[in-house]
């Protein structure tokens, strides 16, 4: 089995910061993309920032440079840097894997969520 575990959501004023983070354990063979989604009230998930095992990074075009997402491969973590948070960004934030098992399958991996509130 594999497990995501997602870590530093919470409540944050208009134009503040956040951290979010998220360990991958388990039986694990190779984590490939690693990433992170929201779903805000009332919408569909969607991709906020991705970073391929090379380094290489996707942002969602509302980041407009706010969040800066990094791994650590050593640890099998992901960070989301998040500043100048707007209300819009209210969402729960799922961490995402793409990650070979032990049994060499290669799976989508998601953690429970974890809630991020912008108040005005």
């Amino acid at each position: 089995q594999v497990q995501l575990v997602e870590s530093g959501g919470g409540l944050v004023e208009l134009g503040g910061s956040l951290r979010l983070s998220c360990a991958a354990s388990g039986a694990i063979f190779r984590i490939n993309t690693m990433g992170w989604y929201r779903q805000g009230p009332g919408k569909e998930r969607e991709l906020v920032a991705s970073i391929a095992s090379d380094g290489r990074t996707n942002y969602a075009d509302f980041v407009e440079g706010r969040f800066t997402i990094s791994r650590d491969n050593a640890h099998n973590t992901v960070d989301l840097q998040m500043n100048s948070l707007k209300p819009e960004d209210t969402a729960v934030y799922y961490c995402h894997s793409n990650i070979k098992n032990n049994f060499y399958q290669n799976f989508d991996y998601w953690g429970r969520g974890t809630q991020v509130t912008v108040s005005t």
